[in-house]
């Protein structure tokens, strides 16, 4: 019943439901009992009519006594009420008909309003409710609901009010259609209340604290379903019908480390053997590898690529630019040892080099590769792809990650991201995956000095940089944005690179290196930075991930106010990797909000990346994290992720011992496809409502 088309609601037509479908999405009963109000307005207020003080917003109750439509001046309705006590008038300057024709004396109504004191009392366009007993008040003398909308959505009555109207109907019709699916055992110990209720009381609460459990219940379902969905993939992902690929040869990691001019991590070390095990456990690996800046993901993806290469198979690593799979391809023919070659494919290789790659891919005699999204394309073909790693994980779709591990038959998935991930978030995105953690930094890792100006230091600053540029070090300086905007003040890479080129460092070296670039050009400038050339570099966030070049000591990021906490972390990690003391400035804005000021407070504190992205994702929410999803998809219906961590985890379990319990039903050698994954799950967990999870994991 609840899938029925919107229409079917009282006061839906056909073309009032066609402009809900475009401008909001809601298409059937379901839709709109789940549409969540944005906000709350506490409208429980009540004052007798001569308590009402001037600009005061409150709720008054009174019996019409006259409705007069004034046709001189400024044409009006005039809708006077009383009560014991005194008289208001109300004021309506458009909508003549339909209120002449509501607005009856002897009728009870209910006002809220703005109060004006002045010949009288008065309010302009209140909201109203008759009163009525039986069905109660939705716009007046209780908390109300505000809805999103847009103005296509209010032409068709779609405003607010229009909403508070039609879902009011939807509750009355169809909330006996909502089937609970959890036992009064479970919602007893979460103290949850039960599904009706709770979407009766996240629209109509008599209280915010009610919206507030209806909304963690509703939240709780949503959470339940992800996890038992993931626990279904992470199933499917185990039991894939013929998964055949050749055992890991072990043996060959002893000749890589040795070839190493540094002794590997602990974590470096156990990630590495969590990898192996998968790979060779006879199922498909489905892995994230996450870990703070500098910890050195990149050496245990070789180590392991080395490894696959060795048992006669081929591994790819795709990277999100060209820049970083150019600084991976550098490292691994630094790195791997013995004969192994590893190829570089992107989509400014030459046409030759290129050709020779995907003939040395299609025959074998190239068994790594390191690439951009050019590694998916149709026309490349591997001979036996048994390992595809994705780096920055963040940067790639779901489908591009799934038509790379394509490319072969059997492939183990190895995904990574420089950008530590709240707990919550990974138990929310990636709870179908085994996770790794490095924490460790390698040894001879020196700390980084965070420190923070305003902008009125600039000549100070620029003083230390003309000390640390004439002891031979290089400086990269980051801004916001590549060129100046008649929208905002900020600061531009093209603006000061022209500054310190022309006016203030002339006589030393400066490069300007950002997106927008052409690949050569790009790799010219860095080329140059790397070869000490150059000595300062201003860039934008091109350069966040993947750039290690030892003797730059000192980044100077302008307007840290516009980067999130995990990416100026991000940022700062470019710095550190060599032998000499290193700065990371954060230059800010003398007038700086005191919120962005917590922010880089937080930078100043500490150096640890999970702490970090724990402190951002409570600043700034779950939405506006850098890394976290690809192309910004993370809001749930219900859930806050910055917030909602114990229904997640209380959720979390729940469901995994349903799915326990559910596994035994399901055949081990494969399953059977539909076109709809969710049609082999159990129909208590199809019940929850679920559109919005889907569309976010796809």
């Amino acid at each position: 019943m609840l899938k029925k088309p919107v229409e079917q609601i009282k006061g839906i037509g056909p073309a009032r439901s066609g402009v809900l479908k475009s401008e909001a999405g809601i298409k059937t009963v379901e839709d709109l009992l789940y549409n969540l109000p944005r906000a709350y307005v506490d409208r429980t207020q009540t004052k007798k009519i001569s308590e009402c003080g001037h600009d005061e917003s409150v709720t008054v109750f009174g019996t019409i006594s006259s409705v007069r439509n004034i046709q001189y001046g400024r044409k009006r309705l005039e809708v006077v009420i009383e009560d014991m006590t005194g008289n208001l008038t109300a004021l309506f300057f458009g909508g003549f008909a339909y209120f002449s024709r509501v607005f009856i004396p002897g009728t009870k109504v209910v006002f809220f309003g703005k109060i004006i004191r002045s010949s009288g009392i008065k309010m302009f366009h209140p909201d109203f409710d008759f009163y009525d007993e039986e069905s109660g008040f939705i716009n007046t003398a209780r908390i109300i609901p505000l809805y999103r909308s847009s103005e296509k959505l209010k032409k068709a009555g779609f405003d607010s009010r229009g909403f508070r109207r039609v879902i009011k109907s939807a509750i009355e019709q169809y909330s006996a259609e909502l089937d609970e699916i959890f036992t009064a055992e479970m919602l007893k110990r979460y103290s949850l209340p039960e599904l009706r209720k709770a979407v009766r009381d996240i629209h109509f609460p008599e209280t915010l604290a009610e919206a507030d459990i209806a909304r963690k219940r509703l939240a709780f379902n949503e959470m339940f379903f992800l996890q038992f969905y993931l626990a279904y993939s992470r199933f499917k992902n185990n039991h894939p019908p013929q998964f055949q690929t050749p055992g890991l040869n072990t043996s060959a990691f002893h000749n890589f480390t040795r070839s190493l001019p540094f002794e590997m991590t602990g974590d470096q070390i156990r990630s590495i053997n969590e990898i192996c095990a998968d790979i060779n456990s006879g199922h498909p690996m489905n892995r994230l590898l996450q870990g703070d800046v500098g910890s050195g993901k990149t050496a245990v993806a070789a180590a392991v690529m080395f490894m696959v290469s060795e048992s006669g198979a081929q591994a790819a690593l795709m990277a999100p630019t060209e820049i970083l799979a150019y600084q991976h391809w550098q490292t691994m023919n630094t790195i791997i040892p013995g004969e192994t070659v590893c190829g570089l494919l992107t989509g400014s290789t030459p046409a030759v080099e290129r050709k020779t790659v995907l003939e040395g891919l299609s025959s074998g005699k190239i068994s790594l590769v390191v690439g951009t999204h050019s590694l998916f394309q149709d026309d490349i073909e591997f001979k036996n792809l048994s390992l595809a790693v994705i780096d920055e994980q963040h940067r790639f779709g779901v489908a591009q990650r799934a038509a790379l591990r394509r490319k072969g038959k059997s492939t183990h998935l190895l995904v990574m991201t420089a950008t530590p991930i709240p707990r919550t978030l990974c138990m929310t995105f990636f709870g179908d995956m085994d996770v790794s953690v490095l924490k460790q930094k390698p040894s001879g890792r020196r700390p980084v000095k965070t420190l923070a100006f305003p902008e009125s230091r600039i000549n100070s600053i620029y003083n230390s940089m003309r000390k640390y540029l004439s002891e031979g070090r290089q400086i990269y300086y980051v801004l916001p944005l590549v060129e100046d905007s008649e929208k905002t003040d900020l600061k531009s890479a093209q603006s000061v690179h022209r500054l310190l080129s022309e006016t203030v460092f002339p006589d030393f070296k400066v490069d300007m290196i950002h997106g927008k670039m052409k690949s050569a050009e790009k790799e010219t400038i860095m080329q140059n930075f790397e070869s000490g050339r150059t000595g300062i570099l201003v860039t934008t966030t091109v350069i966040e991930v993947g750039i290690d070049i030892s003797n730059a000591n000192v980044i100077i990021i302008h307007h840290p106010e516009r980067f999130g906490l995990s990416q100026l972390h991000q940022l700062r990690g470019r710095v550190g990797r060599g032998t000499h003391d290193s700065f990371c400035v954060l230059l800010h804005p003398d007038d700086i909000s005191s919120e962005s000021m917590r922010r880089i407070d937080v930078m100043l504190r500490t150096t640890d990346g999970f702490v970090i992205a724990e402190e951002d994702l409570m600043l700034r929410g779950a939405g506006e994290i850098t890394g976290v999803r690809q192309h910004g998809a993370t809001e749930f219906e219900f859930t806050d992720l910055a917030s909602d961590s114990q229904i997640i985890q209380s959720a979390r379990i729940e469901a995994q011992n349903a799915f326990r319990d559910f596994a035994g039903s399901l055949p081990v050698d494969g399953h059977e496809e539909t076109e709809n994954d969710t049609d082999n799950l159990p129909e208590y967990v199809r019940l929850i409502r679920h559109s919005r999870i889907l569309e976010i994991l796809s």
